[in-house]
């Protein structure tokens, strides 16, 4: 009777020890994925849509607005040479029967000869824009990026990503999206900075 009374006792004590460990194992289970939760909601993300950012920031514009002045003045200049070039050309096409062989071998090549200076001249336009603008381009890119890398850690962002031509986020909630933020603050460092240098330049003239 005795042995029959401890075995219910043991039966008892073990079934309770089970029940004990999976109570233990059910609020260790809560508690990380409370903590998971928890870091999940720590990450602080935002995108900005790249193509939209160079649209807006105001240095960018003036960027673009300064090279197409420069490239319609020196365009400009070509184009007349070209045109000249083209009555010429018209002309030279009614008078060769008129002035004989020779007269239109010689002036045919001097034609040519312009012909081929006039394509140098575009393809060396078109180089040298490119080329300034490029670098000018290369240090505006270079210096948004750090911007931006500045304001992620002030704002206290895990992650900024950049969408645009080259997309790197394929989907993303619109409360992520800062590219508004970021046209505004850039807009901003820009306007106070170019306030600045007109300063310097007004104290320049006043001191000439």
């Amino acid at each position: 009777m005795k042995s029959t009374i401890q075995e219910c006792q043991k039966r008892n004590i073990y079934n309770m020890s089970k029940k004990a460990l999976l109570i233990i194992a059910i609020a260790i289970s809560v508690v990380a994925c409370n903590q998971t939760t928890e870091k999940v909601k720590e990450v602080k993300t935002a995108y900005i849509d790249t193509s939209e950012l160079m649209k807006e920031y105001t240095e960018a514009k003036d960027l673009e607005a300064k090279y197409k002045a420069q490239s319609e003045e020196k365009g400009r200049q070509l184009e007349a040479e070209i045109n000249r070039f083209k009555q010429d050309a018209a002309n030279f096409q009614s008078q060769a029967q008129a002035n004989g062989q020779e007269w239109a071998q010689k002036r045919g090549a001097e034609l040519q000869k312009r012909e081929q200076q006039l394509g140098y001249a575009q393809q060396a336009l078109a180089q040298e824009l490119q080329q300034s603008s490029g670098v000018e381009m290369d240090s505006l890119v270079s210096g948004v990026k750090k911007f931006i890398k500045d304001y992620g850690k002030e704002k206290g962002y895990d992650y900024i990503y950049g969408t645009g031509d080259a997309a790197s986020v394929l989907y993303a909630q619109d409360k992520y999206d800062i590219t508004k933020e970021i046209i505004k603050a850039l807009n901003e460092k820009y306007k106070s900075s170019s306030k600045s240098e007109e300063k310097v330049e007004d104290k320049k003239e006043e001191k000439k």
